[in-house]
């Protein structure tokens, strides 16, 4: 093919809407988030043990969010979160009118996703409880999708739980990205991302999972509740499904602004003839 017919080929099916090009970014992350992250806890659930266990979900699902940012990242930011997308309006970086946009195409993104895992380990699940798709008891398998709550853990506590992991996770982000600070090197954002979700899961994942992305939990929740699992994955553990989505939110605006207000903030602005590469990588920090 000469490069001419290469050309009109881009210009023909290039999209030209920047935020069609978020919104199809985001989706794709997310989607890889959740094809692989829950994958990692599919393949250790329905091996019972044999193909992984808590600690291949937790640097799995660290290294699906790794991959999911490099491949989102330089369009639109790899949010693939409505926590982090609602922090990034609220200190200024994203514009509020692309929020709803944002947050749409990631629970789109989780939604298929999660299909996409149901799908891949079909016979898998029909051996597994003899056909019967199961939210509690031994042969559950709901959890494999969304979190759910340890029979100890209280909405109260779980709240809180979700409140602290989501705003360490978006206080740190901005300490990442914050070129101003001890950042990481252009390029390495998404690992350092990948060990922060390692290090959250290892600390306070005992409780409920560890969600802190409310289309991580809700996109695939709604999934379970058509395929085949019904209702009760709304109400299983005191009616928890709000929790990883409400707390969150609350979580992520808490923590960043923690982190404009004891860090940001007091940055000293470069003097004449300083090198200043802020904001020169990645559209997380640094939205219109």
């Amino acid at each position: 093919m000469s490069q001419k017919n290469k050309r009109s080929l881009k210009e023909k099916f290039s999209l030209k809407n920047s935020l069609v090009k978020e919104a199809l970014s985001e989706f794709l992350g997310t989607f890889i988030l959740i094809a692989l992250g829950c994958g990692c806890v599919g393949q250790a659930v329905l091996s019972r043990g044999a193909h992984g266990g808590p600690m291949t979900v937790s640097v799995g699902f660290a290294m699906a969010v790794t991959i999911a940012v490099y491949v989102s990242g330089g369009v639109s930011g790899g949010h693939i979160n409505p926590a982090v997308s609602l922090a990034m309006c609220v200190t200024g970086r994203l514009k509020w009118t692309k929020l709803p946009i944002y947050i749409l195409a990631q629970f789109l993104g989780a939604f298929i996703g999660a299909a996409a895992v149901f799908g891949i380990y079909y016979n898998a699940f029909m051996e597994y409880s003899d056909g019967k798709l199961e939210v509690t008891g031994p042969n559950a398998t709901a959890q494999i999708f969304a979190t759910y709550p340890a029979p100890y853990l209280s909405l109260v506590n779980g709240f809180a739980d979700q409140v602290m992991s989501t705003a360490v996770l978006l206080l740190a982000i901005f300490a990442i990205f914050d070129t101003k600070n001890n950042s990481v090197p252009k390029g390495l954002e998404p690992i350092a991302v990948g060990l922060l979700i390692i290090v959250l899961t290892c600390s306070l994942g005992m409780n409920s999972g560890c969600a802190m992305n409310p289309a991580r939990d809700l996109g695939p929740r709604l999934f379970t509740a058509i395929a085949g699992w019904g209702m009760e994955v709304f109400t299983a553990g005191n009616n928890w499904w709000w929790v990883p989505i409400v707390a969150p939110l609350l979580g992520g605006v808490l923590g960043a602004m923690i982190y404009v207000i004891f860090i940001e903030i007091h940055h000293s602005d470069p003097q004449p003839g300083e090198e200043n590469d802020v904001h020169t990588k990645y559209e997380l920090t640094n939205m219109a």
